[in-house]
């Protein structure tokens, strides 16, 4: 099934997109068990979206609790080739002002527990993936010029914690 190409997982405080336009909420099940919330498909300045809130509607998942393999595996389901996850984060650096936007190229994963599972694979299913470059760059520059033109100060690198 193809929905749409484009993926947005919202953060804490975004749970849904006025801005959408031919909305359909679908519900996906997955090898991994169910997503986070349905997905909102919608039309957002003539492409078809999907939107899916991370912590669900009502902020229901912590983040060691998310089904992120769910909401990855249904994006996929979607058609998704490409997601953009907003997420609130602060930063002890001076240069990162409240409301700047900063597009990471670089992950480090804290959020660990016992019952999470940090892979899509194993039980038989092994494969090694790159972690080298996690953040897609081109996907990084619409973003950084999107941000320019409707005037909010952008920084690129970092690594999200």
């Amino acid at each position: 099934m193809t929905a749409a190409k484009i993926g947005i997982i919202g953060g804490s405080g975004l749970y849904q997109m006025p801005e959408l336009t031919e909305i359909d909420e679908i519900e996906v099940e997955t090898p991994f068990g169910r997503p986070s919330d349905k997905f909102i498909l919608g039309t957002l300045e003539g492409e078809r979206v999907a939107f899916l809130p991370r912590h669900g509607v009502g902020h229901r998942f912590t983040p060691t609790e998310l089904p992120f393999r769910a909401n990855i595996y249904g994006m996929k389901l979607l058609g998704v080739e490409r997601i953009l996850s907003a997420s609130a984060v602060g930063s002890l650096q001076e240069k990162y002002a409240p409301l700047d936007m900063v597009i990471p190229d670089q992950f480090f994963d804290r959020t660990r527990a016992r019952a999470r599972e940090s892979t899509f694979f194993g039980e038989g299913i092994v494969a090694h993936v790159t972690f080298a470059h996690p953040a897609c760059g081109d996907l990084g520059d619409v973003l950084e010029e999107s941000c320019k033109a409707v005037s909010v100060n952008v920084h690129r690198g970092g690594t999200y914690v």
